[in-house]
């Protein structure tokens, strides 16, 4: 019965060190580069949806001649 308890405990403290919750360390920095990787992505999306929805063309847009640079009047 000892050796049953001594295994349980040997894979608990197993699941305990691959456990992400146990070990705040690796925990943080692996939030850290998941936060800058999210962040990244969200930046170039934002890019690209900008880039994808430019503005195509030039209007054409007629101007009334009283409004130009250089006026000219009836």
């Amino acid at each position: 019965m000892a050796l049953n308890q001594q295994e349980y405990q040997e894979e608990l403290q197993k699941v305990h060190d691959r456990d992400f919750t146990h070990d705040w360390v690796s925990s943080s920095a692996f939030l850290f580069y998941l936060q800058l990787v999210c962040g990244l992505l969200l930046v170039v999306g934002a890019c690209i949806a900008l880039y994808a929805h430019r503005y195509e063309g030039k209007p054409d847009i007629t101007v009334p001649e009283n409004t130009l640079y250089t006026p000219k009047y009836k």
